[in-house]
């Protein structure tokens, strides 16, 4: 990690505004493609805001409403020698652009023996907890690590964030930088200046010695409240936030499960079939016989995301669930 000393605060969308900015103000070849990401709209969500009047519109290219165009030409140049940095609004709309994700971006530098480089970022954001229904908040983390060649990243704070998305455009493979909305506006202290977070290095959120939760993204505040909840019933918990999930940090949830020798993973993404499984596997094979229980996973129901609150609220993992099922476990 790139050791700094100023912090100043800002949100998650602030610190990726950060990142941009810095990147491309270092590199002409960072170039940004996306819907409305260009001012006066400065993106949906205000992380571009600034950047086309700073470096101009040839930079910053507000595009037409189409998935495929958006990784086609983010493709397209990386391969001329850019480092494009794509937005796709809603990680929901990945099925539209999958094939150039998946068959080319994570595909060209095998198929070219390693000639061809694909150095984009794609940046999406993640819904769940906003009321955004069926078609706008799902977390598809499991789709884009099944993929080799695909890099994934998901910080849940803004220092993270902005880490995390310098060493994404830094990097020559391509890697997805996934954004939860229910950690947009959240401040937190941020590093002024250059600032990068190597991929593939969990962070210990916080120590703890009778269990250990793994999770990433926006459940790693709901992990932290349940851990401060189970404190006062005298249970100590670690909360591991992997921070990226492709490269996975194997070491540091060994390392932590073996300390505590109780793990439960936890995420926003479906449960069944979901990222948990393959972490509650590793740790099993790996730790077998050292663990006083079983790996349990906590996810959200296997059913589409409804728009009602309650039942929103019902489908993910929260704060309360996650310390009932802590208790359960001891």
């Amino acid at each position: 990690m790139t050791v700094t000393t100023a912090t100043e605060e800002t949100t998650l969308v602030g610190a990726v505004n950060q990142a941009l900015n810095e990147t491309m103000a270092a590199d002409p070849k960072v170039i940004l493609l996306g819907e409305d990401i260009a001012d006066p709209a400065g993106g949906v969500m205000k992380a571009t805001l600034g950047l086309s009047t700073r470096f101009g519109t040839d930079r910053v290219r507000a595009t037409p409403i189409s998935e495929q165009a958006i990784i086609g030409a983010a493709i397209g140049a990386s391969l001329a020698g850019y480092r494009p940095v794509a937005e796709i609004m809603l990680m929901d709309f990945f099925g539209v652009c999958m094939d150039q994700v998946a068959n080319h971006a994570a595909k060209l530098r095998y198929m070219s023996g390693g000639r061809t480089n694909v150095p984009i970022t794609i940046r999406t954001h993640v819904g769940g907890g906003r009321q955004f229904a069926a078609q706008h908040s799902q977390s598809l983390e499991a789709w884009m690590m099944h993929i080799p060649g695909l890099k994934v990243a998901v910080p849940s704070t803004p220092a993270d964030a902005k880490g995390l998305l310098t060493s994404c455009i830094l990097d020559d493979d391509p890697c997805i930088h996934m954004e939860s909305m229910m950690a947009f506006y959240t401040p937190g202290p941020v590093p002024t200046g250059w600032f990068a977070i190597p991929l593939g290095v969990a962070d210990v959120k916080r120590e703890g010695t009778d269990v250990t939760i793994v999770t990433w993204g926006w459940q790693v505040g709901e992990a932290l409240a349940a851990a401060e909840a189970l404190a006062a019933d005298g249970t100590s918990v670690e909360v591991v936030d992997l921070r990226t999930l492709v490269p996975l940090d194997r070491g540091a949830i060994l390392t932590s499960a073996a300390k505590t020798g109780r793990v439960l993973v936890v995420h926003a993404a479906t449960q069944f079939a979901g990222p948990g499984a393959e972490i509650a596997a590793m740790v099993q094979k790996e730790l077998w016989g050292q663990l006083a229980g079983p790996v349990e996973r906590l996810g959200a129901a296997y059913a589409p995301i409804p728009f009602a609150a309650g039942l929103e609220q019902a489908l993910f993992p929260n704060r309360d669930t996650i310390a009932d099922t802590v208790r359960k476990m001891q």
